[in-house]
């Protein structure tokens, strides 16, 4: 494959025209932006059009963040321009971004939880009558605003904050971006927590968007997404733009190797090596979410849990783990039957919990690297109230040398880390209490293509070390990948199992759909004789 580099793609910027560009193309030349000790963004440059859209990929790390951040005005850039029908625009802030058109939606949204819809879009303009909210008038402006994108019936104006569903908080703020006459709409993320028909509704507004005339900037780790949706694609690497091509000449496989420079066809490389040892069963578990659970794990096996959304895969996760509670049926851990009420006891039982939401569930974001990594051991360290320090740091350092995390010191923050590079913290905690069972929810969501198979291969590793793996995923090739058996949920129940051959995308989806492939014989009955039952 040949690469397009950056000082190409800069000659081709230079020899296109004034009048080739659309009015209200965002230009972008020559941007570089360093933070201490890393280079973020080199000499990058890059039309944004009208009416397009275009996708912003590339591994952690690769400058996405910090090109988004600079055009939001929340980072200036050390050198470089950015300007619009031959007008330069500087953004000291968020504010100057938005009135010049420029918005970001960050993974997520800014909702405000005492407040209803109607008053979250329309928040710092509302309507006033009489020095009070004219609620008449503001209730009208929105469901009109909210019938011309048919968001009607996905998102009732007097919902409060604290009720909304990820999807749902997303309409939110892009409402209030089109009220203000966006001109640039940049998305970072935006379906990393939405089901499938969520993610088509969003598609299908992003599309009218396009239509009428806003430039469009789509990020997102899912490359099927971005091929299915985006007009052009931009590759970063390591703070360079390397590949500016139109979607429809790109394949996955191209984009990939493009984004990390490297081969990555052995991705699901698996090497079982189950032993004798059975780490976990469950029976006849019920819970408000499941009903007559049955499954078991050994030693040495990756066991992967499918399904589509509300299947009841993370509640099943988190009444194992304790932090859910069963109603009836027994869990098992090398045999012996066991109490676990909470996190506490599901540890002191070998249990470990890599939760789906990791930045709300899985790490203290403003806490250091090592006081996350050594949270499940620190009573161990803990001796007549005090914390042996040293041998806390020792830990921490050889799970972070082991799992390559890449941080500049114990010290750094976590929530400044890359998704990667947290999900790996994460991992560190539950590798250093030395778990039988480790419990990966959704491991590798929102994390780049490299990432995701460098956490492939330590599942791999942790597996061929002893430990019993529940993994769940919502990605299909993942599950198949990976697994050495695979369980099927659908509505809390488990629908089948699959084990080898029987294995296949097709075989889980009929799983995962049982229920409604049943409903839709029953009103559909075959009118063939020989299909009728006897009865």
């Amino acid at each position: 494959m040949t690469y397009v580099t950056n000082s190409d793609l800069n000659q081709v910027s230079a020899k296109l025209s004034e009048n080739q560009k659309p009015p209200g193309t965002l230009e972008i030349r020559n941007i570089c932006k360093a933070f201490p000790n890393v280079i973020a963004l080199k000499n990058v440059s890059l039309d944004i059009r009208p009416g397009e859209v275009l996708a912003f990929v590339g591994e952690n790390g690769a400058g996405k963040s910090t090109l988004l951040k600079i055009l939001n005005g929340d980072y200036q850039p050390d050198s470089g321009t950015i300007s619009m029908d031959g007008q330069q625009l500087s953004f000291a802030n968020p504010l100057e971004a938005h009135k010049a058109g420029v918005r970001v939606i960050y993974q997520e949204p800014e909702i405000i939880p005492g407040v209803d819809v109607a008053e979250n879009i329309w928040v710092g303009e509302l309507p006033k009558r009489f020095g009070f909210l004219d609620r008449k008038k503001l209730n009208e402006q929105v469901e009109k605003s909210l019938a011309e994108y048919g968001f009607s019936n996905v998102l009732p104006i007097h919902l409060m904050g604290d009720q909304l569903s990820a999807a749902q908080r997303q309409i939110v703020e892009i409402m209030r971006i089109l009220k203000t006459g966006v001109k640039v709409l940049a998305l970072d993320e935006p379906t990393s927590s939405l089901s499938d028909e969520e993610v088509d509704r969003l598609f299908t507004l992003v599309r009218k968007f396009r239509d009428d005339g806003i430039a469009i900037i789509y990020v997102s780790h899912r490359i099927k997404e971005i091929l299915r949706l985006c007009d052009r694609v931009a590759i970063l690497r390591d703070g360079e733009l390397v590949a500016v091509r139109p979607a429809e000449e790109l394949t996955d496989r191209d984009i990939v190797h493009l984004m990390v420079g490297r081969d990555l066809s052995d991705v699901f490389k698996r090497n079982p090596a189950m032993g004798a040892q059975e780490v976990l069963r469950v029976e006849n578990l019920y819970s408000n979410w499941h009903q007559n659970i049955n499954f078991h794990i050994q030693a040495g096996e990756v066991v992967g849990f499918a399904g589509l959304v509300g299947a009841g895969r993370t509640e099943l996760a988190k009444v194992i783990f304790g932090d859910l509670k069963k109603n009836s049926g027994r869990v098992l851990i090398e045999g012996k039957e066991v109490s676990i009420r909470n996190a506490n006891d599901a540890i002191s039982k070998g249990i470990g919990l890599a939760p789906e939401d990791r930045k709300r569930e899985g790490l203290i974001l403003m806490r250091s690297v090592l006081e996350n990594a050594s949270m499940a051991i620190i009573k161990q360290l803990t001796r007549m109230h005090f914390v042996n320090r040293k041998k806390e740091r020792s830990i921490a350092m050889d799970f972070i040398e082991k799992l390559n995390v890449r941080t500049p010191s114990l010290k750094q923050e976590v929530g400044k880390l890359s998704g990667g590079n947290q999900q790996k913290v994460v991992l560190a905690r539950w590798l250093a209490a030395k778990p039988k069972l480790l419990i990966l929810d959704e491991p590798t969501r929102g994390i780049d293509v490299g990432a995701k198979a460098e956490i492939y291969h330590l599942i791999d590793d942790l597996a061929n070390q002893g430990l019993g793996i529940m993994f769940i995923s919502s990605e299909l090739p993942e599950i198949l990948g990976l697994s050495d058996r695979i369980y099927v949920m659908q509505n809390g129940k488990i629908t089948g199992e699959l084990i080898g051959k029987e294995a296949t995308e097709e075989s889980i989806l009929e799983l995962a759909m049982a229920d409604q492939m049943s409903d839709e014989k029953n009103t559909n009955p075959s009118t063939t004789p020989q299909e009728e039952s006897p009865l």
